[in-house]
């Protein structure tokens, strides 16, 4: 279990508070999105290592439903984003492949929760990613990365199909789209500070 700070409603309330540095992983399987939601939301130049895919790759990731994607990120994806004047959200980018697993460690280290995107036409390849979330201990929110052309899916059906928590935040986003990406990770950050609230009462 990789330790975290303490999140505190005083933290971000607080009259006169100074500013809060909180560390949010966005991470899911592979091709969700991940990259696109960073740097749609990122204040700074993201910082992003996706390299060409080569044909190496095709044996081990699962181009199914994502035949035109060219790129993958082989270890992270960083963004900044300042909510308000008292929060600002770093934001770090895993990659989907489980070759990659080994470096949550270091990435989950000092994260105060995590949003979890997923694709709703592949959710089965959601629970990797979610029994890692929680094998860390670490609070998530659930975004539905809509594509184009998917069916559409509404966030209680999601949340039954991957059997979430009734109080689990489900939103459905645009990862494109920097208005809805934002909201939810406005979303997440009051389920945040509701769950410590919880935790220190």
């Amino acid at each position: 279990m990789v330790s975290r700070p303490s999140l505190s409603e005083d933290a971000y309330v607080r009259s006169g508070a100074e500013q809060t540095a909180v560390k949010i992983l966005v991470v899911g399987h592979f091709a969700v999105g991940k990259t696109t939601l960073i740097g749609s939301l990122s204040e700074i130049t993201p910082l992003s290592t996706e390299e060409h895919m080569t044909s190496l790759s095709e044996s081990v990731d699962d181009l199914k439903g994502v035949q035109g994607k060219t790129t993958t990120t082989v270890a992270l994806d960083f963004g900044r984003l300042t909510l308000s004047e008292r929060i600002v959200l770093y934001l770090f980018g895993s990659p989907g492949q489980q070759r990659f697993v080994n470096l949550w460690d270091d990435m989950a280290r000092g994260a105060l929760g995590a949003l979890i995107l997923v694709d709703p036409e592949r959710l089965a390849d959601s629970f990797e990613v979610m029994d890692l979330i929680e094998t860390y201990g670490l609070d998530f929110a659930v975004a539905i990365n809509a594509f184009d052309g998917g069916a559409e899916h509404t966030p209680e059906a999601v949340r039954e199909a991957l059997d979430l928590l009734p109080d689990t935040p489900v939103v459905t986003i645009d990862a494109r789209d920097k208005k809805s990406s934002v909201n939810a990770l406005i979303t997440m950050v009051r389920y945040l500070q509701k769950r410590a609230a919880l935790e220190h009462a």
